[in-house]
């Protein structure tokens, strides 16, 4: 049996390949990564926002190539080169209202991205585990009130959640056309909202409050009404993390999992804005009435039970922690500590409370 805990030595040494390791997310996971002893390689474009995290962290390291993940070629020289062990794909157009302005891009980038890397790894001899990141919105989503389980349909209205669904559906092919004969592990993580310090993506909400307030101006939301599964971006890591080592032991089983906050911790966009406001010191904010712009899922709740039985997932940190840390990760960064010493101290008071917790056990 295999106990997952973030206290083990499983990842020094491993070769690991990001894609999209320039993003928020994949600058978090390649910090935390190389915190605990993997050689990371990334494979992405560069940053589109300035300042950005992966900047602020350092920007390129060695075994980072700078590849736009439509080209194919460029991304099967980066993964033979790179030789990875372990992969996670975070590479996408990630924005529900970008999608509705590129549809053709995003479904380029969403889809055929994830063929390419897949095609790339199934000639690869070094892979044992592969963890694709899809998002939450993959469901069909009537809005009944009840929390996504991951036997539940597929589906995606806009673009972006549509997108996506399909990534589902490619990763589930080359699972059963190719990966399965290798015992190599691949499997989709569908997260909820991440927020934390260092993401200053445009229309996303923290971002946008933040750059709204620090200039003095008010935030206009759309949809103050809408609830989504909110968390910390080190919840879903840790997540990914685990379920990458669990493919390692265990490359046969579970196809997809669900990391997202205890259903309790699921609120509305105007209830995260208001403990933002309150961490943050101040701003201001008007409220849309909800029909502005293009449809976008009014209630999404994930049901995060099967990680919780097979990893151990237990997320950390409540709502309102979680907003106090990022707001004042912002307030900090502003006022001239540095991005690095940031990012180590929310990691290692995460990764501390992790250890601390009686962790459940997965076949292995």
């Amino acid at each position: 049996m295999l106990v997952m805990t973030m206290t083990n030595d499983f990842w020094r040494g491993k070769r690991v390949l990001i894609t999209g390791h320039t993003g928020f997310k994949g600058s978090w996971l390649a910090l935390w990564l190389r915190q605990l002893g993997a050689e990371v390689s990334g494979l992405s474009l560069l940053p589109k926002s300035e300042p950005s995290l992966y900047n602020l962290l350092g920007g390129a390291a060695e075994g980072d190539d700078i590849v736009d993940i439509r080209d194919r070629a460029a991304v099967t020289h980066q993964v033979l080169r790179s030789k990875p062990q372990i992969v996670f794909h975070l590479a996408a157009q990630a924005l529900v209202r970008a999608s509705y302005r590129d549809p053709a891009e995003t479904y380029d980038t969403n889809v055929s991205g994830t063929v390419n890397l897949l095609d790339a790894l199934r000639v690869c001899e070094d892979v044992r585990s592969i963890v694709v990141v899809t998002t939450d919105k993959v469901y069909h989503n009537p809005e009944t009130g009840l929390a996504f389980m991951e036997t539940d349909p597929l589906g995606g209205q806009d673009p972006y959640s549509a997108s996506k669904a399909a990534a589902e559906i490619v990763t589930a092919s080359y699972r059963s056309s190719f990966f399965a004969a290798r015992n190599i592990g691949i499997a989709t993580a569908r997260a909820g909202n991440v927020i934390g310090g260092g993401d200053w993506a445009e229309e996303r909400l923290i971002p946008d409050a933040v750059r709204a307030w620090q200039a003095g101006q008010s935030l206009y939301v759309r949809r103050p009404r809408a609830v989504r599964p909110w968390q910390h971006v080190l919840e879903p890591l840790n997540g990914y993390m685990s379920l990458a080592e669990h493919l390692w032991y265990a490359p046969v089983g579970v196809e997809s999992y669900n990391f997202g906050p205890n259903h309790a911790e699921a609120a509305s966009v105007g209830t995260v804005l208001k403990m933002a406001e309150r961490h943050f010191g101040g701003g201001l904010v008007r409220l849309g009435d909800g029909t502005e712009g293009p449809h976008e899922a009014g209630y999404l709740v994930l049901d995060s039970g099967r990680a919780r039985a097979d990893l151990g997932y237990v997320p950390r940190w409540r709502l309102n922690e979680t907003v106090r840390r990022t707001m004042e990760w912002y307030r900090a960064e502003r006022e001239g500590r540095p991005a690095l010493e940031l990012c180590l101290a929310d990691i290692r008071d995460f990764t501390n409370e992790a250890a601390g917790a009686q962790p459940l056990k997965a076949a292995g």
